[in-house]
């Protein structure tokens, strides 16, 4: 019986530490601040096992030049100035989010499976500032996206063309 007390003792202590932790205003909210203690990871766990579960396996469009020309221009117009495009400079909204969104042409992020790009346009990232797109992309648009990420490294001369473009301030 002691040893059910003293357990429930500590959960509501921690409990408790936690709620002042919040509530006194030492949680890093500012996107500058380290992250929290094991932000990252538990973050990175979740997302991974909600992509293992809910991803879509295959594209519904065919992954040709035209859908990767289409995605090219849909990318540039809703993505473009968080994620970069190829060769530019980050835009002054991607230098200050946090997390810090991943550069779509210089990282690996591109070649993720486009089922798992495809679930994370249409949903959103929760507390990254990744919005989620269901809303406001048809379906056929985020896999246009989806499709012309996974094959960046191979793109028709008609998207890389769109993509090389400077993103002007007007386009936001």
């Amino acid at each position: 019986m002691r040893f059910l007390a003293g357990f429930f003792t500590a959960i509501v202590l921690i409990a408790g530490a936690g709620y002042l932790y919040f509530k006194m205003g030492f949680v890093p909210v500012a996107t500058a601040s380290a992250p929290m203690p094991f932000e990252a990871m538990l973050a990175k766990m979740g997302l991974s096992a909600r992509l293992a579960k809910d991803a879509p396996g295959k594209a519904p469009i065919a992954a040709n030049d035209s859908t990767y020309i289409a995605g090219a221009h849909v990318y540039r117009k809703n993505c473009a100035v968080c994620h970069g495009l190829p060769d530019q400079d980050k835009s002054a909204i991607a230098k200050g989010m946090y997390p810090e969104p991943p550069q779509l042409f210089v990282s690996k992020v591109a070649d993720d499976p486009p089922g798992e790009t495809y679930w994370k346009a249409a949903n959103g990232i929760r507390l990254t500032g990744m919005p989620g797109f269901k809303g406001s992309l048809s379906e056929t648009e985020m896999w246009q996206v989806s499709l012309m990420l996974a094959n960046a490294d191979k793109l028709p001369a008609g998207a890389t063309e769109v993509l090389k473009r400077p993103l002007q301030p007007a386009n936001w």
